[in-house]
C-alpha cells in the first residue's frame, strides 16, 4: 500500500508509515505498531465493503461511489466494450489537510 505525501515528496510506504509511527511511539513494540495500522486499514476497508461512510475528523472522509455501467471503447481496437457497473472507493480531504497541502505545511509537533 502506498501512501502519498505533500507536493514533490516521494509516496509513503506501509513500512515507512510503520517506522515513523515507531520512531514517534518508542513505547510501543514495531510489531504492536504494524499491528495497530493494519487494524485501521482493515476497518477502514470492511466499512467500505459493507458501503459505510469513514469520517477521519481533520483529515478527511471515504466513501463509496457506484457507477452505472456504459459502453466504453478498447483503446487499441476503438471498438465499442460493455463495462458493468461497479463500486469504487472514493476519498475527499477534510479542510484542515487541504489548507496544510495548499501551505506545504507538516503535522504540528513534527
Amino acid at each position: 500500500m502506498i501512501l502519498t505525501c505533500l507536493q514533490g515528496s516521494p509516496p509513503v510506504v506501509r513500512s515507512e508509515l510503520i517506522a515513523t509511527l515507531s520512531d514517534q511511539n518508542p513505547h510501543l513494540r514495531p510489531a504492536d505498531v504494524e499491528r495497530l495500522v493494519d487494524i485501521v486499514f482493515d476497518e477502514i476497508s470492511a466499512a467500505l465493503a459493507r458501503g459505510d461512510r469513514v469520517e477521519l475528523r481533520g483529515f478527511g472522509a471515504f466513501s463509496v461511489r457506484k457507477r452505472a455501467a456504459r459502453t466504453g471503447r478498447n483503446p487499441r481496437t476503438g471498438k465499442p466494450v460493455e463495462v458493468e457497473a461497479k463500486a469504487a472507493p472514493f476519498f475527499r480531504a477534510g479542510k484542515e489537510l487541504r489548507a496544510r497541502v495548499d501551505k506545504g505545511e507538516t503535522p504540528k509537533g513534527k
